[in-house]
């Protein structure tokens, strides 16, 4: 994935006058707490509101077994959601953190049950390694409840580094990965 369909699009930063690319970026939302699916549409709700951000499609809702949970972990809810936009890679990870917030998310308890979980999954080409921030997401060519749903937006779909997401669906598990077609993200 490179940048957004429109690469040569630039925004003016209204801080600094300065111009920031328009890229695509690749957003993951889960919750396996509480009503689930309401938490994914607050969560696309919540980016919906974001300035500079731009909702380009979600993904059909799947039903998904956790990974690398604590055992008697209810089965997750997952879409995965498309957008453009100008905002920072720290500025949207601050964003996806805050939107985690919103909905009581607790981090005490490492790959805890949890209300939300919104991962940046990639931003355009970009690539980051600091403290705060892995770009692309360390582990999503090896999570099926990641590319199953970033596939079906997203055809041409790309890992820098890794691959295409159509290529990488192949070495991972899919089982227990079920669309729901009773449910839906509203746009």
């Amino acid at each position: 994935m490179t940048e957004s369909p429109t690469p040569y699009v630039l925004d003016a930063d209204t801080m600094t006058g300065g111009m920031r690319p328009i890229r695509q970026a690749v957003l993951a939302i889960g919750s396996n707490l509480g009503d689930r699916l309401n938490r994914l549409q607050g969560a696309v709700a919540a980016l919906e509101d974001t300035p500079e951000v731009t909702i380009v499609a979600v993904s059909s809702v799947y039903e998904t077994e956790p990974v690398d949970a604590p055992e008697q972990s209810g089965a997750f809810l997952n879409a995965v959601v498309l957008i453009d936009t100008t905002l920072t890679v720290h500025t949207l990870l601050d964003r996806a953190l805050a939107i985690e917030d919103a909905f009581g998310r607790d981090r005490s308890v490492r790959n805890a049950p949890r209300t939300l979980d919104v991962d940046v999954i990639v931003v355009g080409d970009r690539v980051a390694d600091d403290e705060t921030l892995q770009l692309p997401h360390p582990r999503a060519h090896e999570r099926g409840f990641v590319l199953i749903p970033w596939l079906e937006v997203d055809p041409e779909g790309e890992i820098p580094g890794r691959g295409f997401v159509a290529d990488l669906i192949s070495g991972v598990d899919t089982n227990g990965i079920v669309r729901r077609e009773d449910l839906e993200i509203i746009l």
